[in-house]
């Protein structure tokens, strides 16, 4: 008996607490506990995703969890390999979730599914596209989950990308108002549309009208029911066409032409992330792919499209009659103008010769606000259009082929930074009104959930937890830097004298950047020039004192 106790102990304990470095756990599936029923839906119904475990490279001992939530993904182009991959940086093979393994940490990524029978009934959900309010509750059992099987002490980091990082932001700060232990410190954003996002209204009329109109083209139906007309996208966009249509769903209500979110959706939601706030006990900072100093993606009122598309022969009346179609989108207009934004016309002919004939007409127009040009063109995250064109279909490809710009403003700048008392989009960021403790932008509009050298290495000295300089943290040695980042000098602090101390400086790639020999005293500063990135330092003294530590340059 006391054989077998001791088997199964070994056993337990392998499993729960003892992987091999760098393994990965299988795909699992995670089920909420709390229901959530939706603006349009006539009960509660559960969430579900799936999950999996990427082990640190250090002792393979799941006590360090950082959480990577999916973002908005309808057709799960996003498989988990794919979210993890959304860590990659630079143009070297750099990845994100490589380092921080590398430091001990392990990386638990969430991935939202395209559609999935609810635990409840079997009611088929949509997953990357569903209620940012039930993925929300998802994550709060994985988040349960996790915090049972994690040995130690460390408290969770938690990088939320995209919607992602509304769904998590929802999702701790829920807990904090339930008397539920999140367990977690960090709280990192990445590009996450706090105050919404956009996609231009012009395009939202068109594909509209060519899927539920006349035309009926049922190859764009993935793009308006699929994605603009998701419970996500409908909490998220800023102007969405359902604001504007009338009883048919498809012309133009004459009544509200300013920006307006999908009726009982839009503000409904908005209304509901900025009573609950920003979790509390957690430091929570945020990365933007949009400029900081109000670069546009294009301007106001420009042509994003004027082209026109053979559709070869059709059946009119029984009789074959040659076919085009004539499309045309603007970008929405400046500060408190009106212009067209869409426009369609479909003809014919019988023969080549003969002129065509117009038997389909549709426009919309757009007004901006006295405050600001249009959200088309604004400072922020880009979506990269040419996304839409996987190659399957030789009509998205030809639209997509004939753009005149291949982004427009996803996630303005703003709203990446939760700065809510800037009517002007394209006004730049008062940090102070932002209520992140620390923000990353860029100088130039970047796509949207583009990780670079720059904003990595912030997530990084975030994620390791001041070993980038906090005092405190380095008081057990005798070495230590006076500050950091730093620019063309390190200050090195010693409690002991040292003659000859070597000292050598190598890049993530494993690069030697600096390799030298010098004494230390109380106060010694070292030149270096360095490009912006972070470093790993290592000291070696002659009474065989060895001090490592990272190095942010700026």
């Amino acid at each position: 008996m006391k054989q077998n106790y001791f088997l199964l102990l070994l056993l337990t304990n392998a499993f729960l607490f003892g992987q091999t470095p760098g393994s990965e756990s299988p795909v699992m599936t995670v089920d909420a506990t709390i229901p959530y029923q939706g603006y349009d839906e006539p009960s509660p119904l559960l969430g579900s995703a799936q999950y999996k475990i990427y082990y640190d490279n250090v002792d393979g001992v799941l006590d360090k969890p950082i959480f990577l939530i999916d973002g908005f993904d309808p057709n799960d182009s996003r498989d988990i390999p794919a979210v993890y991959a959304l860590l990659n940086y630079g143009n070297t093979g750099l990845n994100l979730g490589d380092l921080v393994r590398d430091e001990g940490y392990d990386l638990v990524v969430l991935n939202l599914e395209a559609s999935y029978a609810s635990p409840t009934d079997g009611t088929m959900l949509m997953g990357g596209a569903d209620y940012i309010q039930r993925n929300a509750f998802t994550f709060i059992e994985l988040i349960n989950t996790i915090n049972s099987m994690k040995v130690g002490a460390e408290q969770n980091v938690v990088i939320g990308p995209s919607m992602g990082g509304l769904i998590s932001r929802y999702a701790l700060r829920y807990m904090e108002q339930n008397m539920m232990d999140h367990d977690t410190r960090l709280h990192i954003s990445f590009d996450a549309p706090h105050r919404g996002s956009n996609v231009p209204i012009g395009m939202q009329y068109l594909f509209n009208y060519l899927v539920n109109g006349t035309p009926n083209i049922t190859e764009a139906e993935p793009l308006v029911n699929g994605l603009l007309n998701s419970p996500a996208a409908k909490q998220m966009l800023i102007d969405h066409y359902l604001g504007h249509v009338g009883a048919n769903g498809v012309n133009q209500d004459n009544s509200v032409h300013t920006p307006k979110g999908a009726p009982n959706f839009r503000d409904a939601f908005q209304n509901e992330l900025d009573a609950m706030g920003f979790p509390q006990n957690t430091r929570n900072v945020a990365i933007t792919n949009g400029s900081g100093v109000g670069q546009m993606t294009g301007t106001p009122g420009m042509e994003l499209i004027n082209h026109t598309f053979d559709m070869g022969t059709i059946e009119v009346g029984g009789v074959s009659v040659y076919s085009q179609i004539n499309t045309v989108v603007n970008f929405a207009p400046a500060a408190n103008e009106t212009s067209e934004v869409s426009n369609f016309i479909g003809q014919i002919r019988l023969f080549s010769f003969l002129p065509w004939t117009t038997v389909l007409e549709f426009d919309a127009s757009a007004q901006s606000t006295a405050s600001s040009d249009g959200l088309d063109s604004a400072p922020g995250g880009q979506f990269d259009l040419y996304a839409f064109d996987d190659g399957s279909n030789p009509l998205i490809a030809d639209f997509f082929n004939n753009l005149n710009s291949q982004y427009f403003s996803f996630i303005p700048t703003l709203s990446g930074l939760a700065i809510d008392n800037q009517p002007n989009w394209y006004a730049n960021p008062d940090l102070s009104n932002s209520p992140f403790a620390n923000t990353y932008l860029p100088t130039d509009n970047e796509p949207h959930m583009t990780l670079t050298p720059g904003n990595a290495m912030f997530a990084m000295d975030e994620i390791l937890q001041g070993t980038l300089g906090t005092m405190d943290y380095l008081k057990a040695h005798t070495i230590k830097l006076q500050k950091n980042p730093v620019h063309n000098s390190m200050t090195l602090l010693s409690s002991t004298d040292f003659t000859e101390a070597k000292i050598s400086i190598v890049d993530l790639t494993g690069k030697l950047v600096l390799n030298t020999q010098t004494s230390l005293s109380k106060s010694t500063t070292i030149p270096i020039n360095l490009e912006t990135g972070l470093y790993l330092v290592n000291i070696q003294t002659e009474n065989g004192f060895v001090y490592n530590t990272k190095l942010m340059v700026k």
